[in-house]
């Protein structure tokens, strides 16, 4: 079974996570944004509160979407401060259930609050997040292999780091981890820039639960920007422990208010 983070993406897609980086760090000359790479012409204090979303689709049969609000507590975005963040993720998944000979369907539905403190560095950031998430797992029919089923309330920490080491590279990472189901989710990044403000390089995510583990591994095209929205696209394999190897695709994109 697959399952798209942050990530970002998956059962506890951050966030996608399932899934976001880091904020961007603040910079003479302009930022470098922490979820796309899109280089800004100024350090923009003016908006409060930064809205990101995803979708990820798997070719063995998941497709889930999350959104993400991010704001400070206090001073700008650009600026360390205290960070307060509210993360909403859905999908659907199947998979092949060994123990009731028929394909299983699974829908599952989460929602965080969590809050934190995020550094800003001239060419860097780092956050870490503390806070709880719900989660409800539900299956098509009763598969007694499976034990992520059911509704209830998790522990739940996350961190991200964003950095541009040189002029025309970046580096960023995610994690996250529940202890509803011990659900992780992590996904690493690096990028070339191969043309103004836009990033082209390599990720690898790695994400499972009490039922399921998965690692991806693809390339992703970062800093596109079409107006306000600025957006990231990646493709790549997919190797998962119930449904077997098959291939992904995920879209993400960033608005700032």
């Amino acid at each position: 079974m697959t399952f798209s983070v942050a990530v970002l993406a998956a059962w506890t897609l951050v966030a996608a996570s399932e899934v976001r980086a880091a904020d961007p760090p603040a910079r003479a000359g302009g930022a470098v944004d922490w979820y796309t790479g899109a280089q800004q012409q100024a350090v923009d204090d003016s908006w409060a509160v930064a809205v990101d979303g995803s979708t990820s689709v798997t070719s063995n049969s998941s497709a889930f979407g999350s959104v993400t609000v991010t704001a400070p507590l206090a001073g700008t975005p650009t600026q360390s401060g205290p960070r307060v963040r509210v993360e909403g993720v859905a999908g659907t998944y199947s998979y092949p259930g060994q123990a009731v000979a028929s394909r299983v369907t699974g829908y599952q539905q989460e929602g965080s609050v969590l809050t934190g403190y995020e550094w800003v560095w001239r060419e860097a950031a780092l956050a870490g997040y503390i806070g709880f998430n719900v989660r409800s797992n539900q299956l098509s029919i009763l598969d007694p292999g499976n034990p992520v089923v059911g509704t209830g309330i998790g522990f739940k920490v996350a961190a991200n780091f964003y950095a541009n080491p040189t002029d025309r590279t970046m580096v960023s990472a995610y994690g996250s981890y529940s202890t509803k189901f011990n659900a992780y989710y992590s996904r690493f990044r690096v990028g070339y820039m191969v043309a103004d403000g836009v990033y082209i390089g390599p990720e690898a995510l790695f994400l499972g639960d009490d039922f399921f583990r998965q690692y991806r591994v693809g390339g992703h095209l970062s800093g596109l920007t079409f107006g306000p929205v600025q957006m990231s696209l990646a493709v790549g394999y997919v190797q998962d422990r119930v449904q077997g190897s098959g291939y992904y695709s995920s879209i993400e994109a960033r608005a700032n208010f």
